[in-house]
């Protein structure tokens, strides 16, 4: 069955009304050059029965972490979604609501994102958090963003390496188009040299690629001392067990959402965090929700700040960001609301105590972590050999294996990065560790 929404009448009424004959003038600006001209090379249609039954098949084909215990992390994490957390995302007033322009009738949605702003608030121990971003990553470059806004004639920002690959490149983007310089540097001795009064801001991850803990608050402190701003991306569940950012100093600190509530869905849609200290706060992208009192003294929700071009003159906005992740945000609110902050310190705490087990159990065959720092529960080990050859091998039975931290740097190839999370159990941890010495053996 063919679903084509407009009738051959309203097609010639389209046409007539743009003045020309034929849809194919529509594309007249596309080079000849760059046209197919033939058919797609695709299949005979089938009809919507045959097109479920065949979908189903190809979903089967997958490896799902529903179904394979998965140890992939780098940014995104296999963690519990409790069902209330979709059950309550997917009411009808929550999935169709858009950008809150007018308060008096946002009440609820500007009432969530409240809610939202004060757990990040807590979380990263910052003055302020604004509404969400797109995702961390972006969220970094905003940050970048805002630092080369804040320190005016400084056109340097500096990246540790343990920063996520995808964040740099986020960056560099931004930076380029600004006509401002990123510089990666691997340690804090390379970091101390890179400053200088050019720079306008240091990004620092807590914990970093590798899972050492120990580079942020030094980083923080050499980034003041230069008069730089001290940008820390942090994992929010990391946040429950770690001293926050904002109390190590911190100007700004960002992240990625999605560990907060939010399943893996092939890597998206998630969401970014974004929150500051005191003196930026009129520097933040994107809104920032507010409480206020009306004529009669009710508590009502507003958007305090907005940064976006629309709303302001375009030589005073701080960014375009035009919208929030505001649904993916929300399920982070009802998670954290129904698993607390003990809940979560718990959360961490399981994850912590699966992955140092396993990191036992990898040295017991004679693989150990790249740092000796203290770890939570994401690491990064040598291994002998190939590591796509290792996840090819672990995959075969029923395993999704770390990454292979090659793919983004040169300097990391061979490096298997593993992440353990509280749906791993001792059971998961041996069958890996059993079927990684089996592939050693080969």
């Amino acid at each position: 069955m063919r679903y084509i929404p407009h009738t051959p009448t309203e097609v010639r009424e389209m046409l007539e009304t743009l003045g020309i004959k034929s849809i194919d003038e529509l594309f007249d600006d596309i080079p000849e050059a760059a046209r197919l001209h033939r058919e797609l090379n695709l299949p005979p249609a089938l009809s919507e029965m045959e097109l479920s039954q065949h979908l189903s098949r190809l979903a089967g084909e997958d490896a799902n972490a529903n179904e394979v215990p998965s140890f992939l992390g780098g940014g995104y994490y296999d963690r519990y979604v409790p069902a209330a957390v979709g059950s309550l995302a997917s009411r009808g007033e929550f999935v169709t609501s858009y950008t809150p322009y007018q308060a008096e009738l946002s009440q609820g949605t500007l009432a969530a994102i409240f809610e939202f702003q004060s757990m990040i608030q807590s979380l990263t121990g910052t003055f302020a958090a604004q509404a969400s971003m797109y995702d961390g990553a972006s969220a970094v470059g905003e940050a970048a963003l805002l630092a080369l806004a804040q320190g005016r004639s400084r056109r340097r920002i500096v990246a540790l390496r343990g920063v996520h690959p995808d964040s740099r490149q986020v960056v560099q983007t931004y930076l380029t188009a600004r006509g401002a310089e990123l510089v990666v540097v691997d340690t804090l001795a390379e970091l101390e040299q890179a400053l200088g009064p050019d720079v306008a801001g240091v990004i620092v991850q807590y914990p970093d690629m590798l899972g050492a803990l120990t580079v942020a608050e030094p980083a923080i402190e050499l980034a003041h001392r230069a008069g730089a701003l001290a940008i820390v991306a942090a994992d929010p569940v990391a946040l429950a067990l770690l001293k926050p950012p904002g109390e190590m100093g911190a100007d700004i600190v960002v992240g990625e959402g999605q560990p907060l509530g939010n399943h893996l869905s092939y890597g998206g849609p998630t969401f970014g965090y974004f929150a500051v200290q005191e003196p930026l706060v009129r520097k933040i992208p994107g809104r920032l929700v507010g409480v206020a009192k009306d004529a009669e003294g009710r508590r009502g929700f507003v958007l305090t700040l907005q940064a976006r071009e629309q709303h302001i003159r375009r030589e005073k906005a701080t960014s375009n960001i035009c919208s929030n992740h505001s649904l993916n945000a929300l399920m982070a609110t009802i998670y954290m609301s129904l698993v607390g902050s003990e809940g979560l310190r718990e959360v961490a705490l399981r994850s912590v105590q699966m992955a140092h087990y396993l990191a036992e159990r990898l040295k017991g065959i004679g693989i150990r972590p790249m740092t000796d720092d203290p770890f939570l529960y994401e690491f990064a080990v040598r291994v002998p050999g190939d590591v796509d050859s290792l996840n090819q091998h672990l995959l075969s039975q029923g395993i999704l294996g770390g990454y292979a931290l090659g793919r983004w740097e040169p300097e990391w190839k061979g490096l298997w990065q593993l992440a353990v999370t509280e749906r791993r159990t001792k059971e998961d941890c041996d069958r890996l560790v059993e079927e990684v010495a089996q592939w050693m053996s080969r």
